[in-house]
C-alpha cells in the first residue's frame, strides 16, 4: 500500500481550545495540513473566541474557558460560575476518542481528560507546552498555582510546543497564518491596541493621556466603532485587525502568543502587558523580555513613562519565522501513526 493511501485512511481528531483567538488562528493553517494526511474531525471547546473557522466542526463543547475581567486580568468567579464540574464530566464522557487513530490536542481539556481516563494516547501540539518546557524562559516571580493549573489543565501523552524561539528540538517557532504572511506591512502613523482584559473605559482613560498618538483599539466590550479624539475603538474583526496591525507603527497588546508573534513577524514595535492571574502570559512576558521586547505590568499611571519611551523608540526586533507548518505536522503524524 502506498504511504499516501495509508495516510488517507487515518482518522484524526484535532481538538482546539476555544478560549481567546490564538488557538483558532493557528488551526487555520494546521487543519489543511492535517487534511492532506488523513480524515480529520475538528473539536472546539470554550466560549471566549471571536474567530470563526471555515471548516466543518464535528464537536462543540462548553469546556472550561477562563473569562476575561475588565481591569487587566482573569475573572475567576465568572470563570467558575460559567463551568460546572458535572457538565464538564458529561462532556468528557461523551467524546468518542477511541474511534480515532490519532488525537491531536491544542490545550483542549475535554479530549485530553477523555484520553487520560481511558488510557488512550493524546498528542499535544500547543504553545503552552513550549512555554512550560524547562528550556524556555521563566518569570522571576513563581506562581505555583498557575503552573499547576497550566500543567494539568489538558494532560497529554507526548507534547510538542510552539514559542517565540526554538528553545528545544521539540519546540517550534510560531505558526504565522497566511493572511499575515501575504500582507505588505506599511507605517501609517497609528498604534494598534488589543488588550481584551481591559474594558473601554480603562483604555480611554489611559491612552487619552498620549494626545499626539493615534490609537486604533480592538475591543471585546464594544459592538460598533466609536471615535473619541485620538482614539478609535473597534469591535473585534479579524480582517480589520490584521489590516490595522500591518499598517501600524507599533502594537500594544497582552502577553499572549499569536498577536505578539505576528507583530514581531511584521517588524512592528511591540509593547506587552501580561494579564493578571494568567501564568501563561507571564511565561510569554519572560520570553519577550529575553528577546528585548519591553514589558510593563499594567496600564497604571506609574508606567506612563515606559509607554512614552516605547512610543519614541525606533528599534525593531529582527526575527525570522519560516513557513514550515506542514513539515511539523507531517512529522508528528508520522511519529504517532
Amino acid at each position: 500500500m502506498l504511504l499516501s493511501e495509508a495516510n488517507s485512511e487515518m482518522k484524526i481528531l484535532y481538538a482546539i481550545q476555544g478560549t481567546g483567538n490564538g488557538h483558532l488562528c493557528r488551526a487555520m493553517d494546521i487543519i489543511p495540513c492535517l487534511q492532506q494526511l488523513g480524515e480529520v474531525d475538528v473539536l472546539i471547546s470554550g466560549i471566549q473566541a471571536d474567530i470563526v473557522l471555515p471548516f466543518e466542526i464535528k464537536y462543540r463543547f462548553h469546556g472550561m474557558s477562563f473569562i476575561f475581567g475588565k481591569s487587566g486580568g482573569v475573572d475567576f468567579w465568572k470563570t467558575f460560575m460559567s463551568s460546572t464540574i458535572r457538565k464538564f464530566i458529561q462532556e468528557i464522557n461523551s467524546v468518542p476518542v477511541e474511534k480515532y487513530d490519532l488525537v491531536l490536542n491544542d490545550f483542549e481539556p475535554i479530549t485530553a481528560w477523555a484520553c487520560h481516563t481511558r488510557d488512550i494516547p493524546c498528542i499535544g501540539l500547543s504553545h503552552q507546552i513550549g512555554a512550560l518546557h524547562p528550556d524556555s524562559p521563566k518569570p522571576e516571580e513563581s506562581d505555583m498555582m498557575g503552573k499547576f493549573i497550566m500543567k494539568n489543565y489538558a494532560p497529554v501523552t507526548t507534547g510538542y510546543g510552539f514559542h517565540f524561539k526554538s528553545y528545544h528540538r521539540s519546540i517550534f517557532t510560531p505558526v504565522i497564518r497566511h493572511e499575515i504572511r501575504h500582507i505588505e506591512p506599511t507605517r501609517e502613523g497609528h498604534y494598534t491596541v488589543y488588550l481584551p482584559a481591559y474594558d473601554d473605559a480603562h483604555l480611554l482613560k489611559h491612552l487619552s493621556k498620549f494626545r499626539d498618538v493615534r490609537w486604533e483599539v480592538f475591543s471585546k466590550h464594544n459592538t460598533r466603532p466609536i471615535t473619541l479624539k485620538n482614539i478609535t475603538i473597534n469591535p473585534i474583526d479579524s480582517a480589520a485587525f490584521v489590516k490595522s496591525m500591518a499598517a501600524s507603527e507599533g502594537v500594544l497588546c497582552g502577553a499572549g502568543f499569536e498577536t505578539p508573534a505576528e507583530a514581531l513577524y511584521l517588524r512592528k514595535k511591540l509593547l506587552a502587558i501580561p494579564m493578571k492571574n494568567q501564568y501563561e502570559q507571564h511565561l510569554n512576558a519572560a520570553a519577550l523580555q529575553d528577546m528585548g521586547v519591553p514589558v510593563i505590568k499594567s496600564l497604571k499611571r506609574k508606567y506612563e513613562f515606559e509607554i512614552e519611551l516605547w512610543l519614541n523608540a525606533s528599534d525593531r526586533i529582527e526575527i525570522d519565522y519560516p513557513d514550515n507548518t506542514f513539515s511539523i505536522v507531517e512529522n508528528i503524524v508520522n511519529n504517532h501513526k
